[in-house]
This record gives structure tokens, C-alpha cells and sequence, in this order.
């Protein structure tokens, strides 16, 4: 099951990133995308330490563009940017049992992501965010419309299997209810906005009413 409310770790040291992701998970956080990109860092001993936390709260964990920490840890599955391993060799490196998320930017990447067999679409950015030093080009409002309208089931008839798509990318809470309502969105992936909040259980709970 893809869940509604994806959360991606930003922090840059082993402690901070547990401090982080435990205090996410008591937040109510039951999906976790553990995104390590400072090659410095010790990526398989913090990911292990990461996976026994979520273990602990029965939280789903992602593990961002690393297909042998995912296998060695044995997380739940990978997520993979446009210029990361292709989903195919994901696929093929992890079976048919593990979550694989893919990036999206425009229509033709929604259809390629599906294609090669993600579970599910990392959709943006929605506008300009601090966590990643290279953007694709910023959708917004509009560019969401165009590629999931509001219809049922969730807006993207030309997908073949309807697979979830979930807005990433700046998002704010105006932001996350606009698109709920004008959009085919399944749900969001979030991580400056819980980071940076000091009642991380009161803006969990009020984003999954969101999209109760």
C-alpha cells in the first residue's frame, strides 16, 4: 500500500538524521524515504540504525537511489530520481516484492516511471525547494492540472495502471490543500514543512485529514 504522506529525511549527520526520523515517526510519520547524498557519511550504518527505528513504529522505509543498502538492510523498497539507476534495473536488482517510487517532471516522464514498472510517482516540483541542489523545472498549480486533473479515479487517464502520484517539491500547507482539491494528486512527500515544525504531531494529524 502506497501511503498519503510521504516523508523524505533532509538532516546531514548520523545523529541528527535518527534525531530526525524518531522524531518524525512519533509524529505519526509511517513512511520514511531515508535520502543520504554527502558520500562521507557512513550511508549502510545509518540506514541500518534508521530501519530498526522504523521497525519500531511498523513505518514503511524508502531508501533513496541505493539498491545494495536496500537489499542489505532489507527495507521496503527504493526510490529513484530521473537521473538515477533506471527503474527497470531496479526492478530487475530487487524482484517484484519491493516498492519502487520514480521522479517525474512533465507527462512524458509519468508515462515512462509507470512504464518501466515503478509503484508509484514522485511528481515535481511543485516550487522551488532548499533539499535538492539541482531543480527540475518548477510545475506549480498549473502544471499539475495538466498532467493529473481532478477525475476520477485520480486524474491520470493516460497512465495504464493508475498507479498513485504523489506532489513533491516546496510544498506548504496551502499549497497541499490547493492541490487536493484541483488535482488527481494520491498524496504528498514532504520535508522542510514537518522538519522545520515545532508541533510536528498537530501538522501530521491535520495533513492526513487532508486526505481523508
Amino acid at each position: 500500500m502506497i501511503t498519503k504522506l510521504h516523508y523524505i529525511t533532509q538532516s546531514k549527520t548520523e545523529l541528527t538524521i535518527l534525531s530526525e526520523v524518531e522524531s518524525v515517526l512519533k509524529a505519526g510519520i509511517n513512511w520514511v524515504q531515508l535520502r543520504i547524498k554527502d558520500k562521507s557519511l557512513d550511508y549502510l550504518k545509518i540506514a541500518k540504525e534508521v530501519k530498526i527505528l522504523t521497525d519500531q513504529y511498523s513505518a514503511t522505509l524508502i531508501i533513496n537511489d541505493n539498491i545494495e543498502i536496500c537489499k542489505q538492510i532489507n527495507a521496503c523498497g527504493v526510490h529513484v530520481g530521473l537521473s538515477d539507476t533506471p527503474i527497470i534495473e531496479v526492478r530487475k536488482a530487487l524482484g517484484k516484492n519491493k516498492i519502487i517510487g520514480g521522479t517525474a517532471n512533465t507527462l512524458a516522464d509519468v508515462k515512462n516511471v509507470e512504464l518501466f514498472g515503478a509503484d508509484y510517482i514522485g511528481l515535481g516540483p511543485f516550487k522551488h525547494t532548499t533539499t535538492k541542489k539541482v531543480l527540475s523545472p518548477i510545475l506549480g498549480i498549473e502544471g499539475y492540472k495538466n498532467i493529473i486533473p481532478k477525475t476520477e479515479p485520480y486524474g491520470w487517464q493516460a497512465l495504464l495502471f493508475n498507479i498513485p502520484i504523489v506532489a513533491i517539491g516546496g510544498l506548504e500547507i496551502e499549497d497541499i490543500k490547493e492541490l487536493k482539491e484541483k488535482t488527481g494528486i494520491h498524496g504528498v512527500a514532504l520535508s522542510g514543512l514537518i522538519f522545520n515544525s515545532d508541533t510536528k504531531k498537530e501538522l501530521v494529524t491535520e495533513l492526513n485529514k487532508t486526505f481523508i
